[in-house]
């Protein structure tokens, strides 16, 4: 970890001071550093605007770009993804030099013209995204793997606002000790899923405290083939047997997927 960042993150710190402004989620030697903004902007039309920044800065930082994720109450999930996209171009503008500050900066002065651009430019969802390869069009399928929940139902309440958020249907599964999450939608969005999934303190340590999740195993990522049946909702499910929980993968036109990887678990 290099120390401009831990000086950035020290001068960030200093600057947002107030109560819920700035808040550290993880500095780790091998994954960087992650925290969160929140900070109030003027958006469209003058009103206040809550936003919430995540932002993930890797052990290369700042040669490598920061990772970022935008949350607000005010602004809709299209609106959020579009002032992300511009947040990593501007970052570009300033690789190699600490940035988070900058970044934040811009936001506030720009968030007006985003939304407004946002609103104007885009007739979907999909077209606020960046332009990504063929083979990201459509829906997706991700099979997760938890090794354990201390924390289950903040945790439980955690993975439901995301999949709220991102638009993400499935079912969060649990059978005697497995647990695993079964997630379809947008690609792109299943990716933002998982950022947030190992960059924020979804759970609690042997001790109480707060922690990532560092015990998550992405089991299968596939486009959804035609045959397969697409969930209408993200659903919290307990599983009585072994069985019961492979009609639910059946159900879904997903059989192959639970044969390949779910009874391995039980070795």
């Amino acid at each position: 970890m290099s120390e401009l960042a831990l000086e950035e993150l020290s001068a960030i710190a200093a600057i947002y001071c107030g109560k819920d402004e700035c808040e550290v989620l993880g500095v780790s030697e091998t994954e960087g550093i992650s925290f969160k903004i929140q900070t109030h902007v003027k958006g469209p039309l003058g009103r206040d605007v809550s936003l919430k920044l995540l932002f993930h800065l890797p052990i290369s930082y700042p040669s490598s770009l920061p990772n970022i994720s935008v949350n607000s109450e005010h602004l809709t999930r299209t609106q959020c993804m579009a002032v992300r996209e511009r947040l990593l171009e501007e970052a570009k503008k300033h690789f190699s030099q600490p940035m988070v500050h900058e970044l934040i900066l811009w936001i506030q002065q720009n968030l007006g013209d985003v939304v407004k651009q946002a609103g104007t430019s885009a007739c979907s969802e999909k077209s606020t995204l960046s332009a990504g390869t063929a083979e990201d069009d459509g829906i997706w399928t991700v099979l997760l793997h938890l090794d354990h929940m201390r924390a289950r139902r903040k945790y439980v309440k955690t993975v439901e606002k995301w999949c709220t958020d991102l638009k993400l249907t499935g079912r969060l599964m649990f059978m005697g000790k497995i647990i695993l999450i079964l997630l379809q939608g947008d690609r792109r969005n299943i990716k933002e899923y998982l950022h947030l999934q190992k960059t924020s303190k979804v759970d609690v340590d042997s001790g109480g405290k707060k922690c990532k999740e560092k015990m998550i195993s992405v089991l299968s990522e596939a486009k959804v083939q035609r045959e397969h049946r697409r969930f209408q909702a993200f659903e919290v499910k307990e599983y009585s047997s072994l069985d019961e929980l492979q009609n639910e993968f059946k159900a879904a036109g997903l059989t192959e997927l639970f044969s390949e990887f779910v009874p391995a678990l039980l070795k």
